[in-house]
């Protein structure tokens, strides 16, 4: 059996794959999949625009707002150019050192949404249950400490899962089960002992989402005990509109996520397409949703929308 590894001459070749299944309706796949990562790009980079562009939105809420449409727009463009080079072009094949580059930004995107999630969550929760001391708690410097603080969290966590992966030697199948280079995938097709890779795999998990998803809850927990206390039905209405565009974020992110481990945990007998279909819905509805969701739901975002809108029809 021909053994490969990362220091042999040749760079070690992968195959992407498509929807396993379905090969022959890719092309016409390919335009659900296009119009999401246009849905996505432009709708982050409006939100991107729009609190940069505005005055009055350089807040700590919008802050971590656009920080949520940085990342999403990162994870859109991680997958980007392999998703669209399988459907459009068949181009399926990738070297392994560009596999393990996009294999690192993708999940250091994930694990920094989920980061700034709980940010926006400690948000939420200062903004309802000290407003008083709002500005004083989530000054800029603040801000930018936590963003700088995750950043250093998602590259520490995941630099040890990059360099254990370059050590693994191949054999057999070379053949990816997505349209993008994924951990746990990559390391299933190894020959050798993955046992550390797997655990340092699962120990980047429980320490980035396994702790954020946990701490968003809690926060929750406080919020509502503290709008339970507000006399008036119509402050606690006010209070807890303030929190829907948060939840529904947290939603459309957890839940893919929770199902895409139990489908890859007791769905075995579900057909291979579910599985794929699965795992690039949980990368693309999130980027896509956000900023539907705050454009919709954040009255002060639709007012900018509006005004710039307007003053581009004037202009014409």
């Amino acid at each position: 059996m021909l053994v490969l590894n990362n220091t042999n001459a040749q760079p070690l070749m992968f195959l992407l794959m498509g929807i396993p299944g379905l090969t022959a309706a890719q092309v016409w796949i390919s335009i659900p999949f296009c119009l999401v990562y246009v849905i996505a790009l432009s709708g982050n980079s409006m939100i991107l625009f729009v609190v940069l562009y505005e005055q009055s939105l350089h807040e700590p809420m919008y802050y971590f707002l656009s920080m949520l449409s940085a990342t999403d727009l990162s994870l859109s463009l991680c997958t980007l150019s392999t998703t669209l080079a399988v459907f459009w072009f068949e181009t399926q094949e990738i070297n392994l050192n560009a596999c393990i580059a996009q294999m690192f930004f993708l999940h250091a995107f994930t694990f920094m949404e989920s980061g700034v999630l709980l940010a926006m969550a400690f948000d939420r929760f200062v903004a309802i249950c000290n407003p008083l001391r709002y500005t004083t708690i989530l000054t800029n410097a603040r801000i930018a400490h936590i963003g700088v603080s995750m950043l250093i969290r998602n590259v520490a966590v995941m630099l040890p899962v990059v360099l254990l992966v370059k050590r693994l030697s191949f054999c057999g199948s070379m053949v990816l089960s997505h349209s993008y280079c994924y951990h746990v995938d990559l390391i299933q097709l190894s020959c050798t002992d993955n046992r550390i890779n797997s655990i340092l795999g699962l120990f980047a998990l429980f320490s980035t989402t396994g702790f954020d998803c946990p701490c968003i809850l809690l926060s929750y927990v406080l919020i509502i005990r503290s709008v339970l206390n507000i006399a008036s039905s119509e402050g606690q209405q006010k209070a807890f509109n303030t929190c829907i565009s948060h939840i529904s974020a947290v939603a459309i992110f957890y839940i893919p996520l929770i199902t895409l481990s139990l489908v890859h945990r007791y769905g075995h007998s579900a057909p291979p397409f579910v599985h794929t279909i699965m795992a690039n819905a949980f990368l693309l509805i999130p980027p896509m949703v956000n900023p539907i969701i705050y454009s919709v739901k954040t009255k002060q975002i639709r007012k900018v929308i509006v005004k710039i809108l307007t003053q581009k029809h004037l202009q014409i």
